[in-house]
């Protein structure tokens, strides 16, 4: 896959959906690496000009020059894998691994995410982004779109894992430089792109609007908002698959609401189980009908009539 080309590439999906973009930056644009290592945390006084520069050490776009996981963190996964079934081949465990040896090395200067421990971060983003693997092999779909990934999670997994094209939107510059750094380091530009771009910009799109038959969410919003950003861009008989945890009663309710109005079918909670992660589900809204042109409202009106 181009990486940065506003959707996923790939000789099985809809041929008129897999045309590059020439859409203008407002929606989508390439996210070069050329300054993946510029601008800096430390501030440092430039003797020439007696004034505030900023430097910061260049991030890494190899994974080389890093450290490999701990011990601990390579068991982890393996439990991980076995208590879900999946079997990996070599190639697929080394983008799974240099994929989060990247993430904890940028998050020193980018604020990717909040788990800094290898160990841990194999269960909260690894294997939490794995337990959707089977939802996406009964979808029987060849690719999806994932909004909101940040530090490439669940996307990149999954891309692997099932396997399935993957285009990853992220508004943040700085996230999307680094799924693109990750994407170039783990070999995986044919099948994964990225795109920086809101989820309202592609639902404008044509190209994009109700045309896919997969999104995936984790982490981005309540379920509400979320199937108004989703379900636009879902054919019918599309679903969405949100990773959720803790008591969502609430939210269920916003979801089923929020449903009626888009079109939707119906949710189902799926339990998930896999070691540490008690009390996540994944939240699966399947889309049968068509969703009206006023959707999704802006964040404003989100905000004022939420579901």
């Amino acid at each position: 896959m181009e990486r940065g080309a506003s959707f996923a590439k790939g000789p099985r999906g809809d041929p008129a959906a897999n045309r590059p973009s020439d859409a203008g930056p407002s929606a989508h644009r390439r996210c070069a690496n050329d300054d993946a290592g510029s601008g800096a945390d430390a501030s440092l006084v430039d003797p020439r000009r007696g004034n505030l520069t900023r430097y910061r050490e260049p991030l890494p776009t190899h994974v080389r020059d890093l450290p490999p996981l701990p011990d601990a963190a390579r068991a982890r996964l393996d439990d991980g894998l076995a208590a879900l079934g999946l079997v990996l081949a070599a190639g697929d465990r080394s983008a799974i691994e240099d994929h989060l040896r990247l993430l904890l090395a940028w998050t020193r200067a980018v604020n990717l995410t909040a788990v800094r421990d290898p160990v841990a971060a194999v269960t909260s983003h690894v294997i939490d982004s794995l337990t959707a693997v089977p939802s996406i092999r009964d979808a029987a779909v060849d690719r999806l779109i994932d909004l909101g990934s940040g530090g490439g999670y669940p996307g990149i997994p999954l891309a692997v894992a099932v396997p399935v094209d993957v285009l990853l939107v992220d508004p943040i510059g700085k996230k999307a430089r680094f799924l693109e750094a990750v994407v170039a380091a783990t070999g995986l530009g044919e099948r994964v792109a990225v795109a920086v771009a809101r989820a309202e910009a592609l639902a404008a799109d044509p190209r994009h609007r109700e045309r896919w038959p997969l999104v995936t969410a984790r982490a981005v919003a309540g379920l509400g908002e979320l199937l108004e950003l989703a379900f636009p861009l879902l054919a019918t008989g599309g679903r969405l698959i949100a990773w959720k945890r803790g008591d969502i009663a609430s939210e269920l309710a916003a979801a089923g609401r929020a449903a009626d109005a888009l079109g939707g079918d119906r949710l189902e909670v799926r339990p998930v189980a896999a070691p540490g992660l008690v009390g996540h589900v994944l939240v699966v809204a399947t889309k049968d009908g068509p969703t009206p042109a006023a959707y999704p409202r802006g964040p404003a009106a989100r905000d004022r009539r939420p579901w």
